[in-house]
């Protein structure tokens, strides 16, 4: 399991979160689609603490990751995390990677 960031997302990130120096958690969320997830969407919130992180990656002195609880959410999947100009937010994009736990 990754994270990848463009930097397209970084840039909305840090001018429309004000994010630089801080922290994004990611996490599953009852309710809602994703392309690989009935019931369930992705959630994030500004975490400045991360607390047993599983997976992280820094871009831009923004670190983006996920914890230990919400591990489950993104087993046999990479998440990059893109910029929609439609939307004029972040699109986020599941690959699979072939890891089972």
């Amino acid at each position: 399991m990754k994270i990848t960031v463009t930097d397209a997302a970084s840039k909305w990130f840090r001018e429309e979160m004000g994010m630089t120096g801080r922290g994004i958690r990611f996490f599953g969320k009852v309710y809602g689609k994703t392309p690989v997830h009935e019931g369930f969407s992705l959630g994030m919130t500004p975490d400045d603490h991360p607390r047993d992180p599983v997976v992280t990656a820094t871009k831009d002195d923004v670190t983006y990751y996920i914890t230990e609880g919400d591990q489950w959410f993104f087993v046999g999947y990479d998440l990059t995390i893109d910029y929609d100009p439609k939307t004029d937010g972040p699109t986020y994009i599941y690959d699979e990677n072939g890891e089972l736990d």
